[in-house]
């Protein structure tokens, strides 16, 4: 897992981010608060010194002593922190100042010495302290505060030797200003040290929290995404250490109860699966036996219909054998043949060969049609099983006065079954002899065609197409779709068993068999069968 993406990281970033905002506002608040109450307690002490600088000349003033008092005033502005010490009469001409530059010259009153005291020319008006009191900057960067104290007009002025007026209220302002370059300093220094504290404050809280966090959130979430992992790759015997009893805790408790439940459910399935497995063999295996069942079934069936043009078939031949042997028997009879008695004796005897040869070829077919075997796949004429199977209805479709049109196109051999194929066309003959009773014709067409394999789309592959069409009375629309269910039949003497046999050797030679009838129009079964290739030979 990437550094930057963890959980660990997102969970410091979240906290430190919010510690440092707050620990930031803490700090911006106490230094704005702790420089508030510096400067108030700055203007506090400016204040007290000026009182002390007005008492302290106040009878120099009144006895009209300026030089006592203005030397009063040089040396306390030679205290350390006094910037500057001046006198200004209530026309703004300086009186006196530590710096002797200024004395003589008239202040601004627009000015930001002058400002608090002079509105829209007003004369000064009684003013409160903060009134009184300015910050600003010197010359050298430092801020300075000024505090101006009017001198008022008392009675002790206007009562005795002076020129004061009764009228006049203010005399003059005394102007004290101090450097606040230690209160700046202070005020540095504080920021300082309540950022050193924020900074450590705030490392200190990741590292305790990296720590906190590491122990119980970030080592058991990677067990736990190892424990998934392990999981996911088949091992339901992982478990995970249960450390605490938070929720951490009860995750892992619950993700090993989960495994042990998955654990459970796999022997489970495993026991089922291979209970199923073995169900499915012994269901495949009655399947097939059932399958071999009804293709015997279906067999005898069929040699029962047989029966009657096969006992035709055999009743001539053995009819002219007895004729034959009854003949020479009743020759040597009668005396001892001569050269043309023995030339026309061997000519019947070679009638009967013929005709037992011809017996006994029909009779091992029968055998063969009858008897159950294994498929033997090889590679097979398709037209020459037709004429097998054809021959064999032969007298049957003489006697029911049914007529065959044959249609053959050379076609390539296919890797089937030779009985199986003999027995699919002659269940599927015998139902068109039967849907004709009262005779028709009957057309057999072989050829060769390209087909998609599935019959939606794909490579085109090469098929034999056997088709046979008779001209019986059809199958009802409705019937169609069950003429391949087992069982299913509309005949009186039926098993319902032809077509299902027919299917499903079809099926197993990777063919198609489709139907397509209409009632009083006759019925076209198609069969195909894929042409044999080299990777299926």
């Amino acid at each position: 897992m990437r550094w930057a993406g963890s959980l660990q990281t997102k969970l410091l970033v979240a906290v430190c981010g919010v510690a440092t905002v707050t620990t930031g506002a803490w700090a911006y608040l106490n230094i704005r608060s702790s420089q508030q109450e510096r400067i108030e307690s700055m203007i506090r002490e400016v204040n007290q010194f000026s009182d002390t600088v007005k008492r302290s000349t106040h009878y120099a003033m009144l006895e009209n002593r300026w030089g006592d008092a203005f030397q009063i005033m040089e040396t306390i502005g030679k205290q350390e922190g006094v910037y500057r010490v001046r006198v200004f009469n209530k026309e703004g001409v300086i009186l006196f100042s530590t710096d002797r530059s200024e004395v003589g010259k008239a202040v601004d009153k627009q000015a930001e010495s002058c400002y608090a005291c002079h509105a829209a020319e007003r004369p000064l008006e009684r003013l409160q302290l903060p009134d009184r009191t300015r910050i600003f900057p010197a010359a050298d960067g430092h801020r300075l505060l000024g505090m101006i104290t009017p001198l008022y007009n008392e009675a002790e002025c206007s009562e005795g030797c002076h020129v004061h007026a009764q009228t006049r209220r203010v005399l003059g302002v005394l102007d004290i200003t101090m450097s606040l370059e230690e209160v700046d300093r202070e005020i540095t220094a504080l920021r300082r040290n309540r950022l050193a504290t924020g900074v450590l404050s705030v490392a200190a809280l990741a590292i305790m929290l990296s720590l906190i966090v590491r122990r119980g959130v970030v080592r058991p979430v990677r067990a736990l995404v190892e424990g998934t992992r392990r999981v996911g790759e088949g091992d339901l015997s992982y478990r995970l250490p249960i450390e605490s009893r938070d929720e951490v805790g009860l995750l892992a408790s619950s993700f090993n109860q989960m495994t042990g439940s998955l654990q459970k459910t796999q022997r489970e399935l495993d026991a089922l699966v291979q209970t199923l497995e073995q169900r499915v063999e012994e269901r495949t295996r009655e399947l097939r036996e059932a399958q071999a069942q009804l293709i015997q079934t279906e067999k005898l069936a069929s040699l029962g219909k047989l029966s009657a043009s096969i006992a035709h078939e055999i009743n001539n031949p053995l009819s002219g054998i007895l004729t034959y042997a009854k003949l020479l028997s009743r020759k040597l009879r009668t005396g001892r043949p001569d050269a043309e008695g023995i030339q026309t004796a061997l000519q019947q005897l070679a009638l009967i060969e013929r005709e037992t040869q011809r017996c006994s070829t029909i009779v091992r077919n029968l055998l063969d049609f009858a008897r159950q075997h294994e498929p033997n796949f090889q590679m097979v004429a398709v037209p020459a099983v037709l004429e097998e199977a054809l021959s064999l209805l032969a007298n049957r479709l003489s006697i029911e006065n049914v007529t065959v049109a044959k249609a053959y196109s050379p076609v390539p051999e296919v890797r089937a079954d030779f009985r199986q194929l003999r027995q699919t066309f002659l269940n599927i003959l015998v139902n068109a002899c039967e849907a004709m009773p009262s005779g028709g014709g009957m057309r057999v067409a072989v050829r060769e065609i390209e087909a998609p394999p599935d019959g939606k789309g794909g490579a085109a592959r090469r098929y034999v197409e056997v088709a046979i069409t008779d001209t019986g009375q059809g199958i009802a629309p409705e019937h169609l779709s069950k003429v391949f269910d087992p069982f299913f039949t509309t005949k009186e003497q039926g098993t319902g068993l032809g077509l299902s046999v027919v299917y499903g050797i079809v099926e197993k030679h990777g063919g198609k068999i489709a139907v397509d009838s209409a009632v009083g129009c006759g019925t076209t079964v198609a069969i195909r069968f894929p042409v044999a290739t080299l990777s299926s030979t």
